[in-house]
């Protein structure tokens, strides 16, 4: 389960705190200890997407990252992308800024839309011509406050961002050039990989194996160019397993209780249904030996999407049950849905615990 008090938002808090906002939340001890007593001129925090702890440790053994690695700590609930990215460019939880995973129903909309792409879930149609998640969930980043502040200065470097990329040379170059550059500033920057290629091809093929090295090597060899002016935070959002679909398509009389389609994640999956007692008692029959079933009551209870005050339509979002990934099992809607090798937003070390790893010179 997430540990929410050393956790990935805890860290953009800790940034938060250095470059003089309100920090929202705990923040880490250790990074506060260090930001304080070295005072950088440059924080770069470097996500590596999917670049789970457990995957360093078996595919990187006495590596520069490994090496240089205080510990695992904690993703956020759940372990994706969509909701971990957030958190780390907010300083809020999941329940805090609403992205809470790769689909998500718009209650206003009557929609179950996938939030980075606009798209009806499981299509190539647009769920309108502007970003539905941008309307209802739109939230200011650190570097945008930052930059409003106008102390500091704040950069971020992603095929998404402010300064763009097209490869991982061209990323680290742009980290280095933007450390050389006058001013304190904090550096946040986005790489997909080795997310991309690891739902591809699975965590332990030999090109997975390939790039790990080829990441952790390039990312040596920019950091030792560094003045010592600098701290490099290098994390990741989430981790991965190889994992093996169950479509729902092969369970007609179970999917007959649902009232529609399913949404969040795969390996966190929410469900409205509309025959509860059928529901239970098929979910228990077929699946209860690879996923763990909530209410929505039981998850808001726990506190499994953070703390802090909801977004007003946190609660709206959610399905009437859930279903938590403890074993290497994911939900496939349709033959529409997608088939990977290897996923996350699961309840396994290996997807939830992430790398906390920070060099300076």
């Amino acid at each position: 389960m997430p540990n929410y008090q050393d956790s990935i938002v805890n860290l953009a808090c800790s940034i938060r705190k250095y470059f003089g906002l309100d920090p929202r939340h705990k923040t880490i001890k250790d990074i506060d200890e260090l930001l304080e007593r070295k005072q950088p001129r440059n924080v770069v925090v470097l996500l590596y997407d999917g670049m789970g702890y457990e995957l360093l440790k078996r595919n990187l053994p006495n590596s520069f990252f490994l090496n240089n690695c205080l510990r695992g700590f904690s993703s956020v609930a759940p372990a994706t992308t969509t909701a971990s990215t957030t958190s780390i460019i907010t300083g809020k939880y999941p329940k805090e800024h609403g992205w809470l995973g790769w689909d998500l129903f718009f209650v206003p909309e009557n929609k179950i839309v996938t939030m980075f792409t606009n798209e009806l879930k499981d299509t190539s149609i647009k769920a309108a011509n502007y970003s539905l998640a941008w309307k209802y969930y739109a939230t200011e980043t650190i570097m945008e406050e930052i930059n409003l502040e106008g102390k500091y200065e704040a950069k971020y470097i992603s095929p998404y961002g402010d300064i763009k990329y097209d490869s991982l040379d061209e990323m680290l170059d742009k980290i280095y050039l933007t450390c050389m550059q006058d001013g304190k500033k904090f550096i946040y920057a986005y790489n997909p990989e080795p997310d991309s290629t690891m739902h591809e091809l699975g965590t332990n093929h030999k090109k997975v194996l390939k790039l790990f090295k080829t990441i952790n090597d390039k990312t040596e060899e920019m950091c030792k160019k560094l003045d010592d002016d600098t701290v490099v935070i290098i994390v990741a959002d989430h981790g991965h397993l190889n994992c093996e679909p169950i479509l729902l398509d092969d369970y007609s009389d179970f999917k007959e209780t649902l009232d529609g389609d399913v949404w969040i994640e795969s390996r966190l999956c929410s469900f409205k249904v509309k025959n509860e007692d059928k529901f239970v008692l098929l979910f228990n029959k077929y699946f209860s030996d690879y996923f763990e079933l909530r209410t929505k009551e039981e998850v808001i209870e726990m506190n499994l999407f953070g703390l802090g005050k909801e977004h007003k339509l946190f609660r709206k979002s959610l399905g009437d049950y859930f279903a938590l990934g403890g074993t290497n099992k994911y939900f496939r809607y349709s033959k529409d849905s997608v088939n990977l090798k290897s996923m996350h937003a699961g309840f396994t070390e290996d997807e939830m615990i992430i790398p906390l790893i920070v060099y300076y010179r």
